[in-house]
């Protein structure tokens, strides 16, 4: 030990001593308790040596390669008893694998099947935390593998590739409860994916192997199931806890998809195929068939609103022309057959190409759920499309067979879209939006939704394409029983929360300026009912103890609503569905920033306040505190703080357009008729009261200067008790009770001149609608 040390002295960098450490290992015949801290100490010397030999050091690093070192750490495995070594002997090789530079280092490295012999090794993973350090191993692997050292890890019989450890014992931990290790996983499979290795590829994507993909969307299947349990908890008790659950639930739903998204970005055919196919035949028809009422719903199927939310994530996140487009042809699947009756006829260009269009559709749909003869005429037979052969070109895998299914006037989106749920008229609103304006979706597709979005794209068609978007679209057809709906939403009694009112106004505009007309007739009444509404509550509002902060809440907060109304990309996060299933009976904890919110979306008469120009503040005077002022019209009282005792101080109340302040100041003790401010309060929300049994008393409430906008606190100044821990109050104390009446009033006074000059400056939102 002590020769060791002083080799460690003179050169611990040195090929000597590197010659030094490995004899000194290959001396070792069994690693148990006794000699563990020993091995661990010369397996980091090796790492740290060999690390600085591929940057530094050739004669290092060959000698590492002659005498085969990597081999002696699969020995010190084999030869282990007991000793806990895996652990650091995972880590060291992850540190050495990752730091490698050269070409030639990681080859070796790859060669000679030791990482192999590593990744096979027997480990014990039950209990410890070894699990860890194999992943990370792995990872440190799967990150120096190409094109040229992929075929070093893989073993093949006659050119097809027949075991691939590095791949196959990861995905043992696919499912792990440590996501750290999840997404490790994660990122070793797209690692090994993005490796263009044709024969890796066909070992990945047969079975059993394969089965990895369809177990993924399983899994994912179960998360929804999970989702819409807390949904459904969720609306029988909304909490805050509640919500969290939704956000992290909804985090790894999205987490998924992402992970889908990688692999598709990928562009590996196969890799493509097989994905989507697991996605659309696992996941999305067993979503899509029930909510649409295209096959009978039984007691396992997720609810409406949790279906229209995965659908739309999915569509948001994963996106991909094939997904795209056969959510859209199961979707508008009412609608299919009358328009490619309506194109036939037409016997036009424009017309037999639409109907080839929808034709290729509903083969694609084919081939992703049922890519075997017998399993498509299963599908042809018990689930979509049996009314459309009759349509179709003569080269159309879709064969011809009775129907006896009537689609009603609202069958499929349309019985969301004009439901009596709030949360299931936007969400499948939302739906639509978000098939209308991928880029991906085909534009006779496109033409049959007839959103806003796709108006541009069908004029690039042709006319017969847009007069189409216009009559016999899903929005063409019935934009005014859509319209009505929302209006419905918006004139609700008791007034819905705030969260659905801001997205069917958002809706609403979107509607409004597509159709480019006028509302009339029920519909204005309706739209007045609900700006009627939000006059009140604003009103409200200026009664309460934040009024002064509304008109600087709606200039700052303006900017960020207007970009939220004009770009859809503000609400392409579908979550506000689940939102708004677990809040639509929500109707308290209003805040003035909120309440302002729904008054932009009930009229248009509130950006000349946003856009005029004119700038106010919180506070227009120069006092703050220790600031020298006139004593004026203030009026003498005491004041006891608990760390300096009793103070003889002046209260002064001062109101400059919407901004108030209460003063307490000291007289100066060089001028009489000056003094320094000791203390300021927000004049809004002070409630001055006279103490019932000492009428010399003023108590007054002191909220914070800024608003955090918390419902709680918000409705505590409202009611006949607070909380004293959470408000603030002074009690101030006059000679008698004249002059405490009188500072009442003068608080009051100036409190009223603020109010009002908010008022003013609000009117544009308060005037009557007529």
């Amino acid at each position: 030990m002590m020769w060791r040390m002083l080799w460690r002295s003179i050169d611990r960098f040195s090929l000597q001593y590197f010659k030094y450490i490995i004899n000194e290992l290959r001396m070792i015949k069994v690693v148990d308790k006794h000699n563990r801290e020993l091995v661990v100490d010369l397996l980091q010397s090796i790492v740290e040596i060999v690390t600085y030999g591929d940057r530094h050091d050739p004669s290092i690093f060959e000698y590492f390669m002659e005498y085969q070192v990597l081999a002696e750490f699969v020995r010190v495995l084999e030869i282990s008893r007991n000793s806990r070594i895996e652990a650091p002997l995972l880590q060291y090789l992850s540190i050495m694998i990752q730091n490698m530079d050269s070409d030639q280092a990681i080859y070796y490295c790859l060669s000679n099947n030791y990482i192999n012999s590593l990744i096979t090794h027997q480990f014990e993973f039950d209990g410890g935390d070894l699990a860890p350090y194999y992943v990370s191993f792995l990872r440190a692997v799967s990150g120096k593998i190409n094109k040229d050292t992929l075929c070093l890890l893989v073993k093949v019989h006659e050119d097809v590739v027949v075991s691939f450890p590095l791949y196959s014992e990861a995905l043992k931990f696919a499912y792990h409860g440590e996501k750290m290790i999840q997404t490790a996983i994660r990122a070793l499979t797209l690692n090994i994916y993005n490796v263009s290795d044709d024969t890796v590829h066909q070992f990945i994507t047969s079975p059993p192997v394969s089965e990895y993909f369809s177990d993924l969307v399983l899994s994912l299947r179960r998360q929804c199931f999970h989702l819409d349990d807390l949904v459904n908890a969720a609306e029988e008790t909304c909490t805050q806890e509640t919500r969290k659950e939704l956000l992290q639930e909804t985090d790894k739903i999205v987490d998924d998809l992402y992970y889908f998204k990688d692999i598709l970005c990928i562009g590996e055919s196969r890799l493509s195929k097989i994905v989507t196919q697991n996605i659309v035949s696992l996941l999305l028809f067993p979503i899509l068939l029930p909510l649409l009422q295209l096959i009978q719903r039984r007691g396992t199927c997720l609810s409406a609103i949790t279906s229209l939310y995965v659908v739309s994530r999915l569509l948001q996140v994963v996106e991909g022309k094939k997904i795209v487009n056969i959510v859209a042809s199961a979707i508008l699947y009412p609608y299919m057959s009358s328009s490619m009756r309506n194109a036939t006829e037409g016997a036009t260009t424009n017309g037999i190409s639409q109907a080839n269009s929808l034709a290729n559709q509903v083969h694609e749909m084919e081939e992703m759920l049922c890519p075997e003869p017998e399993c498509a005429e299963n599908f042809k037979r018990t689930y979509l499309l049996r009314n459309l052969s009759e349509y179709m070109p003569s080269n159309s895998h879709i064969v011809s067979f009775h129907c006896d299914d009537m689609h009603k006037e609202r069958s499929g989106i349309l019985s969301y879209i004009f439901s009596d749920n709030h949360s299931l008229i936007l969400a499948s609103l939302m739906l639509l939006l978000v098939l209308a304006e991928s880029k991906d979706l085909d534009y006779h597709l496109a033409a049959m939704i007839g959103f806003p979005q796709t108006k541009t794209k069908m004029q690039k068609t042709s006319d017969f394409s847009v007069s189409m978007e216009v009559d016999g679209s899903i929005f063409g057809r019935h934009m005014p029983q859509i319209l009505n709906a929302l209006l419905k939403v918006l004139a609700s009694q008791p007034p819905l929360s705030v969260l659905i009112q801001w997205h069917t106004g958002w809706f609403l505009r979107k509607l409004l300026v597509f159709q480019e007309k006028k509302l009339n007739g029920h519909d204005f009444h309706l739209f007045n009912t609900s700006y009627e509404q939000s006059r009140e509550c604003l009103r409200k509002e200026l009664d309460g103890c934040w009024f002064d902060y509304i008109p600087e809440t709606l200039r700052n907060e303006w900017a960020s609503c207007k970009k939220a109304l004009e770009e859809s990309s503000q609400l392409k996060d579908s979550f506000f569905a689940l939102e708004l299933a677990c809040h639509q009976n929500t109707h308290s904890g209003i805040t003035a920033s909120a309440l302002a919110w729904q008054a932009w979306l009930m009229q248009s008469r509130f950006s000349s306040l946003a856009i005029s120009g004119r700038t106010y503040t919180s506070d227009l005077s120069s006092a703050s505190f220790g600031s020298e002022v006139a004593l004026g019209s203030g009026i003498p009282c005491k004041i006891s703080f608990s760390k300096v005792g009793m103070r003889d101080i002046y209260v002064i109340p001062v109101a400059r357009g919407i901004s108030g302040k209460l003063l307490l100041v000291e007289k100066h003790p060089l001028h009489s008729k000056r003094g320094l401010v000791i203390a300021i309060a927000p004049l809004a929300g002070l409630r001055p009261k006279i103490d019932e049994s000492h009428p010399t008393w003023l108590h007054l409430w002191i909220r914070e200067f800024e608003p955090r906008f918390d419902a709680s606190k918000t409705r505590d100044h409202h009611s006949n008790t607070s909380n004293p821990e959470a408000d603030g109050r002074w009690t101030l104390g006059f000679p008698n009770a004249v002059a405490c009446e009188a500072a009442r009033l003068l608080v009051l006074e100036e409190t009223s001149k603020q109010r009002s000059s908010v008022e003013s400056l609000l009117s544009p939102l308060l005037q009557d609608s007529s």
